[in-house]
C-alpha cells in the first residue's frame, strides 16, 4: 500500500515514504532495514567569508553521508537559498540508490549550502567553496567521500574544491572530486551525461512500449546542465521537443523547436528563453508539464508533480530527470493513469555512472575516447532499465518500486556479508 506523507513536499517524508514500500517488498529482517533507513553521518558546519566590501558574513553548510556500504559515499554540493538539512538528507539516500540502481561501487553522498550564488561574486564563491572544503577536508577524499557539481555549482567549483583539498593533504588528488575541468581529470562526455543517460532511458522506454521515436512528442522542464543536453541530444536524434521551460518560464510549440538555435540563444547570447524569437505558446514553468504529448521529462527541481497536479499528465512516458521532481503522495495518480514512468534513480543515473568512470581513470591515470565513454554509459543505462522493467513485471510492482526494491536489496545484500561490527 502507498504511504502516504503528512508534508508532501518534504522530500526526506518522500525519500523514506518510498524506501518504506520497497523494504516492505523485500521483507527486509529489522535491523537491517533500521540500518539502510537512517545516513551514517551528518555534518553541519559555519561557514565565515569575506564579502567583497569586506563584512563577514556567516553561512550555513551540510554534507551527509548515508552509506559507504558498497563504496565511498558520492554526491554533490548544491549552492541555493533554499538548501535545507531534510533535502540534502533525501538526496544522499536517493544517491545510495542511484548508485545501486545501476550498480557502481559508490554510496550515497550530498552536499549543500545556504546561499544565494546569483547575488555573489566569482571571488566570494571561492572563498565560500574554499573554507567549506577545508571544514570538511577530514570526511572527503578518493575512498572516503567524493563531491560533485549540482545546483549552483560546476567544473570550477570542483576545481576550488580539489585545489583546497590538495594543499591539506599535500598532494595532488585529482579523484577527489568529480565533475571537473578536462585540464585537471576531467571525463570526456561527462557534462552531457546525465541528458544522455535520461535520452537512452527514452530510447529504452520507447521501445518497450513500441512507439516510433521520429516525431515522438517530448516536453523538457528544466533547461540547466540536464534539461538541456537531454533537450539537443533527443533533437538530434530525430525526437520532437515541443515544450521547454527554464526559471523564466516556458514555451509551447505543436510543431516542435530548433534546439540549436533555442540552445544557443539562451545560453551563447544569454537571453530569456521564453523571448526566443521563434517560441511558441508562453506558459509557465509549471504549466509546461501539463501539455499533450508523448514523453514529459521533469529536469528542474524536487516536487514538480504533486497530488494536486498530477492527474493533469497527459504523456505516456515520465521520464525524471531532476532528482524528486514527483511526490510519493502523486505516484499512486500517475500509476492509475497508466504513465510509464522511469524513475529519477535510474531515468539521471547518467551522470553519477560517468562520474564513477572519471574516478576509475583518475585513479589509474589513464583516460579513456568520448567514444568509449558513452558505449560504456549506454552499456550501464540499457542493462539497468532492462533489470528494473524485468523485477517490475516479475514482481508487479510500479517501476519506482522495482528501481528501489533492486537498489535497496544490492545494499542490504554488500551489508549482510560485511556484517556489523561491534
Amino acid at each position: 500500500m502507498p504511504v502516504a506523507v503528512q508534508n508532501e513536499l518534504n522530500v526526506y517524508e518522500s525519500a523514506e515514504a518510498r524506501f518504506e514500500i520497497a523494504a516492505e517488498k523485500l521483507g527486509l529482517e529489522e535491523g537491517v532495514y533500521n540500518y539502510l533507513k537512517y545516513p551514517d553521518r551528518e555534518i553541519t558546519v559555519y561557514i565565515p567569508v569575506a564579502r567583497d566590501n569586506g563584512r563577514i558574513e556567516i553561512f550555513t553548510g551540510y554534507r551527509v553521508l548515508h552509506s559507504n556500504v558498497r563504496g565511498p559515499g558520492k554526491g554533490g554540493i548544491r549552492f541555493a537559498p533554499d538548501v535545507s538539512l531534510d533535502e540534502v538528507r533525501a538526496l544522499a539516500a536517493w544517491m545510495t540508490w542511484k548508485c545501486a540502481v545501476v550498480n557502481i561501487p559508490f554510496g550515497g553522498a550530498k552536499g549543500g549550502v545556504i546561499c544565494d550564488p546569483s547575488k555573489m561574486s566569482k571571488t566570494e564563491l571561492e572563498r565560500l567553496t574554499r573554507r567549506y572544503t577545508a571544514q570538511l577536508s577530514d570526511w572527503f577524499g578518493p575512498e572516503r567521500d567524493i563531491p560533485a557539481p549540482d545546483i549552483g555549482t560546476n567544473e570550477q567549483t570542483m576545481a576550488w574544491v580539489m585545489d583546497t583539498y590538495a594543499m591539506h593533504v599535500r598532494q595532488a588528488t585529482t579523484a577527489v572530486v568529480t565533475g571537473k575541468p578536462l585540464d585537471l581529470g576531467g571525463s570526456q562526455g561527462r557534462r552531457e551525461a546525465t541528458g544522455r543517460g535520461v535520452m537512452m532511458c527514452c530510447n529504452s522506454a520507447i521501445a518497450k512500449l513500441k512507439m516510433k521515436r521520429d516525431g515522438c512528442r517530448v516536453v523538457v522542464q528544466g533547461f540547466g546542465n540536464v534539461g538541456s543536453q537531454a533537450a539537443l541530444l533527443m533533437h538530434a536524434a530525430g525526437y520532437r521537443i515541443v515544450g521547454v521551460a527554464d526559471i523564466h518560464g516556458g514555451l509551447y510549440n505543436e510543431a516542435g523547436f530548433d534546439l540549436p538555435l533555442l540552445y544557443d540563444w539562451v545560453y551563447t547570447q544569454r537571453k530569456p528563453l521564453p523571448e526566443f524569437p521563434a517560441g511558441g505558446e508562453k506558459m509557465s514553468a509549471q504549466e509546461i508539464l501539463f501539455q499533450r504529448c508523448d514523453i514529459v521529462v521533469p529536469a528542474a527541481t524536487e516536487n514538480q508533480i504533486t497530488a494536486e497536479n498530477a492527474d493533469r499528465l497527459d504523456c505516456r512516458i515520465l521520464c525524471e530527470g531532476a532528482n524528486g521532481p514527483t511526490t510519493s503522495n502523486a505516484d499512486a495518480i500517475v500509476e492509475r493513469k497508466g504513465i510509464f514512468v522511469v524513475p529519477d534513480i535510474l531515468g539521471n543515473a547518467g551522470g553519477v555512472t560517468v562520474s564513477y568512470f572519471e574516478w576509475v581513470q583518475d585513479r589509474q591515470g589513464f583516460f579513456w575516447r568520448e567514444q568509449e565513454v558513452n558505449e560504456r554509459l549506454q552499456d550501464v543505462m540499457d542493462r539497468s532499465f532492462a533489470e528494473v522493467v524485468r523485477y517490475s513485471e516479475t514482481h508487479h510492482v510500479t517501476n519506482r518500486t522495482a528501481a528501489y526494491m533492486v537498489a535497496i536489496d544490492r545494499v542490504a545484500r554488500a551489508l549482510t556479508l560485511r556484517g556489523f561490527y561491534a
